[in-house]
């Protein structure tokens, strides 16, 4: 089947959960800035959860379906349905988004996920380097995606329990491990609040409020980054890096975000304002192993849901 767009929205990419294992290489994750809501969202319509689907962020996009077929939407809500529960979607019928009214970034998926050749292991979209997703890069009007069509239905009416869903807040207080650096900087990063900053991206969360001084003059090593690692660049204002974050970086490390909370990251818009509270690594683990618990619950509750 074909999924027409007849208006592409804001930076609507098709995402997976990234490109693992590369990068050693210099190959950054990708993926979906919200992984959780991408793996919910596919497990909504019976997909493996690294099934490819749409992100699209503060607009989304209007698309065409050429066939009977299942949608999920998960993350922000842009106003085109329901969220976190299945949609039936009838043949030549139209999902229009609009502005997101609640969150940053929008997540579709489609039963059998969208038909993109994989790059490296995964079809996420490293616009940087024109990599994965549509001919590397974000869709525009009239492109044309294709997907499976599988013949399912939902049976019956039903919606997951939200209380599986992170705590998508305007304000969140966001739980963080102490970074290498950590010890070098004062309370003031656990004191204050932080607003979003407009030149923000899929590369990193750029945060303002009262700069960070570091009390050592040591030089620093270019050492091993991830999504959720906070850099001290000079200025003090801190960066959190997120899915497009490159893979080595030389600024101080003060705090890396824990997993389960990067999502409510990924959805603040700018303006916004985040608190840190630090937590020990293995209550991290420890929040990291009761996520996925929930998630197999999930999984396991949906089975009977799709035939």
């Amino acid at each position: 089947m074909e999924v027409i767009v007849h208006r592409a929205g804001m930076l609507t990419t098709v995402q997976d959960l990234g490109r693992s294992g590369h990068r050693a290489a210099g190959v950054p994750l990708a993926g979906a800035m919200d992984p959780f809501a991408l793996r919910v969202a596919n497990l909504l319509v019976g997909n493996p959860e690294n099934a490819p689907a749409l992100e699209f962020t503060l607009r989304g996009p209007e698309l065409e379906f050429s066939a009977d077929t299942i949608v999920a939407l998960g993350g922000g809500d842009f106003g085109a349905g329901a969220p976190w529960q299945p949609i039936e979607v009838a043949a030549g019928m139209r999902l229009k988004f609009a502005n997101a009214k609640t969150g940053c970034r929008g997540y579709l998926a489609i039963a059998g996920g969208f038909e993109i050749a994989r790059v490296l292991g995964s079809a996420s979209t490293y616009a940087r380097a024109a990599l994965g997703g549509h001919e590397g890069r974000a869709l525009r009007d009239g492109d044309v995606l294709h997907a499976p069509g599988l013949d399912r239905h939902v049976v019956g009416r039903w919606h997951i329990d939200e209380r599986i869903l992170p705590s998508y807040s305007l304000r969140p207080t966001v739980r963080v491990v102490r970074g290498a650096q950590g010890g070098e900087f004062g309370e003031e990063f656990f004191a204050a609040a932080f607003s979003v900053s407009p030149k923000s991206d899929r590369m990193g969360m750029r945060l303002t409020g009262p700069a960070l001084a570091r009390t050592s003059t040591a030089e620093l090593v270019s050492r091993t980054v991830v999504p959720g690692t906070i850099q001290v660049p000079p200025d003090g204002q801190p960066i959190v890096l997120m899915a497009d974050a490159q893979t080595i970086g030389g600024y101080p490390q003060i705090a890396h975000v824990t997993c389960v909370d990067l999502p409510l990251v990924a959805q603040l818009r700018p303006g916004d304002t985040l608190r840190f509270r630090e937590v020990p690594l293995a209550e991290a683990h420890e929040l990291t192993i009761a996520r996925e618990r929930r998630l197999g619950m999930l999984h396991e509750g949906l089975s009977q849901k799709l035939r």
